[in-house]
């Protein structure tokens, strides 16, 4: 018989997957006044009265007053109700973001089968080969669409930082895709959390089969707290003493306070909470500017996450039809095309420059992976170091060059009243 809370969630009550989920999510929605029922139970399909396979398509919603709503207005619905849910309900609202939600449900529920690792080997290999598209569309997507509407937008650092998030959340439900497709399974809490509170690119940790890791002393929470402290007082502090004077080297300061926040600061503090609660997350950046060879700097020390991205989707593909050399450079090409995006295209001026610096970078590697790199010791020690400083440091005006710098930084620089 139907329970007589204000609203009942139906699903699927064969599907491991959809079990998975509503265990973890059964007490919050209880408690908010939902009753759960499988789309299997008697009076459910009474109710419904839809074939056996439009009925098992999508979760399902009825309200109290008798309205049903299915897949992604089912999830609006509840986050609405839902008070710290209220931020994925906006999200949906937002213009194209409604749309790529409802591919992604839909591809999800197909597969869900799969995603719990209950599906037959036939259906498993369509899901391997089938992953590609959605897993890539949101990626296409949301980066099109910024380029699409960027004259819409009234600064040109909103344009940065619109595609700088495009590129950044299509990334990660690549990622996410391609753990399932391996077999990999994820509670819905843990996609969620690594989709949006985890700046990394590697799903593995947050998947059911992860070990769990080892808490974090508290030296390395004041280290992660310091960090992001520093680079506020130089964000709001060092830099608007400079502003007056020399606005360009203010800029500089500025790009350097916000790299210790998000990037040593915020996203070590990220790792360390997700530690805290049992996902093996490890920060992102480790001691870059201790780095005695150049090649170590970018694939060990330097942001982890893209660096690992980069190796899973194009070295790995690549070195083997075109040798490590070419990939390589194929890897550090990508990357200043990436850079080129959403560095020169706000700032208004043709590509080249940041692509530039990361061409730079790839023959760097590739000098210190030679027979006379590895003769003069580029590799380790003090001559590793210095030349590491050499190729990171010596071209950096190539990669944040001055029309970004004047173009898009100060003015974001002043917009959040650090100048």
């Amino acid at each position: 018989m139907k329970n007589k809370k204000a609203h009942t969630l139906l699903y699927d009550g064969n599907c491991p997957f959809c079990l998975g989920i509503i265990d973890r999510w059964r007490g919050t929605l209880e408690s908010r006044g939902f009753a759960l029922a499988p789309l299997q139970t008697d009076w459910v399909r009474n109710r419904l009265s839809m074939p056996e396979e439009e009925l098992l398509k999508e979760m399902r919603l009825l309200t109290a007053d008798e309205k049903v709503f299915g897949g992604v207005d089912a999830y609006m619905f509840i986050w609405r109700e839902i008070w710290w849910c209220y931020p994925f309900w906006f999200l949906a609202h937002v213009p194209g973001v409604r749309f790529l939600m409802d591919i992604a449900y839909r591809w999800v529920a197909k597969n869900r089968m799969c995603l719990s690792g209950a599906c037959s080997l036939t259906n498993e290999s369509r899901f391997k080969r089938g992953f590609g598209i959605p897993g890539w569309f949101p990626l296409l997507i949301l980066v099109g669409a910024a380029i699409y509407f960027r004259n819409h937008f009234p600064e040109k650092w909103m344009l940065m930082w619109a595609l700088a998030f495009a590129i950044y959340f299509g990334c990660k439900w690549l990622t996410l895709t391609r753990s399932w497709s391996n077999g990999s399974t994820s509670g819905f809490g843990h996609s969620l959390g690594y989709l949006f509170l985890w700046p990394g690119m590697d799903a593995k940790p947050f998947m059911d089969c992860a070990d769990p890791p080892e808490r974090p002393a508290i030296g390395e929470w004041l280290a992660a707290v310091f960090k992001f402290f520093l680079g506020g007082f130089i964000l709001w502090g060092v830099a608007p003493m400079i502003g007056e004077f020399r606005p360009v080297l203010a800029a500089w300061m500025g790009m350097l306070g916000i790299i210790l926040i998000l990037h040593f600061g915020s996203f070590h503090l990220a790792a360390l909470a997700w530690r805290s609660l049992g996902v093996v997350a490890e920060p992102l950046m480790r001691s870059p500017a201790l780095s005695t060879s150049l090649s170590v700097f970018w694939s060990e020390r330097w942001n982890r996450g893209f660096n690992q991205l980069a190796h899973d989707l194009v070295f790995r593909i690549t070195y083997r039809r075109f040798g490590v050399g070419a990939a390589i450079m194929l890897v550090f090409l990508i990357s200043g095309l990436v850079h080129d995006l959403v560095i020169s295209l706000p700032a208004g001026v043709m590509f080249g420059l940041p692509t530039a610096y990361f061409i730079i970078q790839g023959i760097g590697v590739l000098i210190e992976r030679s027979r006379h790199g590895r003769r003069m010791g580029l590799r380790a020690g003090a001559k590793g170091w210095v030349f590491m400083c050499a190729f990171t440091v010596g071209p950096a005006y190539w990669l944040f060059h001055e029309p970004f710098i004047l173009n898009v930084i100060l003015p974001f620089l002043k917009a959040i009243g650090a100048l």
